[in-house]
């Protein structure tokens, strides 16, 4: 099974657009992985919207080493190097190897 991890911007960028990412990552066959840095982040932003939508869906949160979810992620990616990262972080994608999953346009989720 195809593995992806959620960064925090990757889910507010798809909560504020109105992305159902939930839907597609789980139709298009993905264990969805969200670091526990992943859902601080997002306690400590007050993204309470995002937490709901977390909350309703399957899910597996995973404990990573790294001080915060971009230190947490690159950690994770360097061990399992066929994880696809699910990030807009123009930073985090660049020290990832990994494929990663963007959002294109308004709705389009792809792989590059």
């Amino acid at each position: 099974m195809k593995q992806v991890i959620l960064d925090t911007s990757f889910i507010l960028t798809c909560v504020k657009q109105k992305i159902d990412f939930f839907e597609k990552l789980e139709h298009d066959g993905f264990k969805i992985l969200i670091p526990e840095q992943t859902i601080d982040e997002l306690m400590g932003l007050g993204a309470q919207l995002a937490l709901n939508i977390i909350q309703k869906h399957k899910f597996q949160m995973v404990k990573i080493k790294g001080k915060d979810a971009d230190a947490a992620i690159i950690n994770f990616a360097k061990e399992n190097p066929k994880v696809i990262v699910a990030t807009l972080d123009s930073g985090l994608k660049k020290k990832i190897k990994s494929q990663k999953m963007v959002i294109r346009g308004k709705k389009k989720i792809e792989i590059v």
